[in-house]
């Protein structure tokens, strides 16, 4: 097995309420992976460290802050031995990781912090802040395109990061997505294939400096929903949200529903009758991560909790015949 690219320093600070509280995250491993900054520039991950450690009068911290030397994991995030733990890094009060993922940031996904400015070295700590996102989403099989808000996306209201460190380095959200997505490309061909390290095990092939090629096995086009997963799909979630919505005098949430369920017979074939189209449309992107993230991953997690085997992998079918019909990868 090939060394890691970067080495992950393990060091972390006391249990705390307030910080880290030593509470295992809700899902288990994390479920998805908020792109931070640290809004301190020159600060680098050992200060954050320090930091944190001595932190008592107000409620914060991250998982794992990422310099142009180091990455520096403060609470468990599971890529050791430790297993995953919450960290304060998303208010809870903020919904919209909610309506994205279906849980509160905190208690499950990792926060991942980019230290910036002063005399760090941008390149070196993007190249680390890259290789780090990526790694975690191979150890997690996770699609780098779904699973990588910023927390700006999730807090849109108060918060920059971190595309503003981003900025700061000429780069933007979707330049860094993409150079996750060419970085995971880069570890399943070593996994799959093997690749020649240096001593300090880095790859002797040359990696460009802002890659932007998909992940292997990525559909060129999509395929059809199948007819009763749409149907069930509508009936079982769609249709009460949307039921809902209007009970509570909630038009556009109501309208948003509607519109969501046409989608879904759009991307089967079939109108709002059943009766078959000339061709299906491909689903978009965000439907299914709403899908997904709203009921199917709740779903999922409820069933093996429970032992219930069928109904989790009913719940996984699903999921991904949405993700074929999006044209996204299966996981």
């Amino acid at each position: 097995m090939n060394a890691p690219k970067y080495p992950i320093q393990h060091r972390y600070i006391a249990k705390r309420s307030n910080t880290r509280p030593g509470l295992r995250l809700t899902t288990g491993v994390p479920a998805f992976f908020v792109a931070h900054d640290t809004g301190n520039p020159g600060a680098s991950a050992d200060n954050h460290y320090r930091y944190f450690n001595a932190l008592t009068d107000r409620s914060a911290s991250a998982h794992t802050f990422i310099d142009d030397k180091q990455i520096l994991e403060i609470i468990p995030a599971g890529t050791a031995s430790d297993p995953a733990e919450k960290a304060w890094h998303v208010l809870y009060n903020v919904t919209t990781d909610n309506e994205r993922f279906g849980y509160d940031a905190n208690d499950a996904a990792l926060g991942v912090e980019l230290c910036y400015g002063g005399s760090i070295d941008f390149e070196e700590a993007y190249k680390r802040f890259v290789w780090y996102l990526a790694f975690c989403c191979q150890r997690w099989n996770k699609d780098p395109r779904l699973f990588i808000p910023s927390h700006k996306q999730l807090d849109p209201a108060r918060k920059i990061d971190c595309d503003n460190a981003l900025k700061s380095g000429g780069r933007t959200l979707k330049d860094l997505i993409g150079d996750v997505t060419a970085e995971l490309k880069v570890l399943n061909d070593e996994k799959t294939n093997g690749s020649p390290t240096s001593g300090n095990g880095t790859s002797t092939s040359p990696k460009p400096a802002k890659p932007s090629v998909p992940v292997p096995n990525t559909p060129a086009d999509f395929v059809p929903l199948p007819t009763e997963i749409a149907l069930a799909l509508i009936a079982e979630y769609v249709r009460p949200a949307w039921a809902s919505a209007r009970a509570a005098d909630k038009q556009p949430e109501a309208d948003h529903f509607h519109r969501l369920a046409v989608n879904l017979r759009s991307a089967a074939g079939i109108d709002d009758a059943g009766r078959k189209l000339a061709s299906a449309v491909k689903l978009h992107k965000s439907n299914v991560q709403e899908l997904v993230f709203r009921w199917l991953s709740p779903a999922w997690y409820q069933a093996k909790s429970k032992g219930d085997t069928e109904a989790a992998d009913i719940a996984h079918n699903r999921a991904n015949s949405l993700r074929r019909a999006a044209g996204l990868p299966e996981q």
